[in-house]
């Protein structure tokens, strides 16, 4: 959708000049018109403050799940999709939304198949939505294929907001330590130090190791903030652009204590509750471990399914690939082999997805019950060192008084 400026006359014969949002230039000299408005000119709006700016993806996890839950009763309903589409471009709280289903309906009454028109939207309507769309409408089962995927969306949203959750409360104390030492290095710090020059005395190591930083965070401040300003450019541009770097970070992530098993279970989680989703909805399994590479975020374990993938072109088996690699769990390997010798993969790929969601919500609640007092103890210390290397020299001062 696009701004356009226009210069009118309303009905009364008032010279009227704005802007408006349309598809096209047809369809806004139609908005105007249905505005009482009578175009003299209308031209596309250009410049950078016209474009509209997005961070992230531009529509909110839960307004996409709300949009999916309602197309899905109203195609059972029996509502067709153009007046489904119609309906939730009006109904939905998200703009981006709204604006993009309302260019999806123009595609839709010219001709196009829904699943067409939504691909043309990757950054509103993901590769999985769109696969499991178009196998919904080929089977006849679209009101199925969008419950399906509104549970999907669900889950990943609950999945993710429970990892953020986990890392926040560090984060946020990790920010605060810092901000405590810094303004302790500014404002306590030196008052003492002043006081310690005034006495010819030898003053401890700790002492001397806080004073220093002291003296380095008061004159040099600038430098260590370019430091870590230039390495933090560094690593973004390394992780964007080194395929090997970015690799090699999420090794060692997925090896970290603690955080690399939850990660390694988040991770593992949606691949299989991904690709369970596309087998459930039909979707060719070499062109659904192709979106499940894409959809897990994560290049190790995307490289095992891109092995897997690999192997079955090849003829072979899906679960070979999974027990050669180091982060795929036994658990996940032996349930994928019975479900390929039973004919029941997307039932097996629920049940591991499951298990490891469970796993992940019971190491979330282990870690939280955990960081909260490793957390003060480091604060503990970190303040508790700072304190100390004031205080012993001080003791000594008021023996020498």
């Amino acid at each position: 959708m696009a701004i356009y400026k226009y210069v009118g006359r309303t009905k009364t014969g008032q010279l009227k000049k704005g802007t408006i949002d349309a598809l096209n230039k047809t369809n806004a000299i139609a908005k105007l018109r249905e505005q009482g408005i009578s175009p003299r000119e209308i031209n596309e709006a250009k410049g950078l403050i016209y474009k509209e700016v997005s961070i992230g993806r531009p529509v909110k996890n839960q307004h996409f799940v709300i949009y999916c839950r309602q197309f899905a009763t109203l195609i059972r309903a029996g509502v067709s999709i153009v007046d489904s589409t119609n309906i939730l471009s009006k109904q939905t709280e998200s703009k981006a939304l709204a604006k993009v289903l309302a260019e999806i309906e123009t595609e839709l009454r010219t001709g196009n198949a829904f699943s067409d028109a939504v691909s043309k939207y990757p950054k509103i309507f993901p590769a999985i939505f769109v696969n499991m769309v178009r196998a919904g409408e080929a089977s006849g089962s679209l009101d199925e294929t969008l419950d399906r995927l509104a549970a999907y969306f669900e889950k990943q949203y609950d999945l993710k907001k429970k990892i953020q959750s986990t890392l926040a409360y560090p984060i946020t104390l990790i920010i605060i330590i810092i901000a405590v030492v810094v303004f302790l290095m500014l404002t306590i710090v030196p008052k003492f130090t002043e006081i310690f020059a005034q006495f010819d005395s030898e003053l401890p190591t700790i002492t001397k190791f806080v004073v220093g930083a002291s003296h380095v965070v008061q004159n040099f401040w600038w430098i260590v903030l370019l430091v870590l300003l230039a390495a933090i450019l560094a690593f973004s541009l390394l992780m964007k652009s080194n395929k090997a770097f970015y690799y090699a970070v999420h090794v060692i992530l997925l090896k970290m204590p603690v955080f690399g098993k939850l990660l390694q279970k988040s991770a593992i989680a949606r691949m299989t509750r991904t690709l369970s989703s596309l087998f459930s909805s039909s979707v060719p399994i070499l062109q659904a471990l192709t979106i499940v590479e894409r959809v897990v975020n994560n290049p190790v374990i995307g490289k095992v399914v891109l092995d897997a993938r690999d192997s079955l072109e090849k003829g072979d088996r899906l679960s070979e690939p999974f027990r050669k690699s180091w982060v795929i769990p036994p658990l996940v390997t032996h349930m994928t082999a019975i479900g390929e010798e039973t004919g029941s993969l997307d039932f097996m790929l629920t049940k591991i997805a499951d298990f490891y969601e469970a796993e992940v919500d019971r190491s979330v609640e282990i870690l939280k019950s955990l960081i909260e007092p490793i957390m003060i103890v480091i604060l503990a210390f970190v303040i508790g060192t700072i304190v100390l290397a004031i205080m012993i020299p001080m003791f000594s001062i008021y023996q020498q008084m």
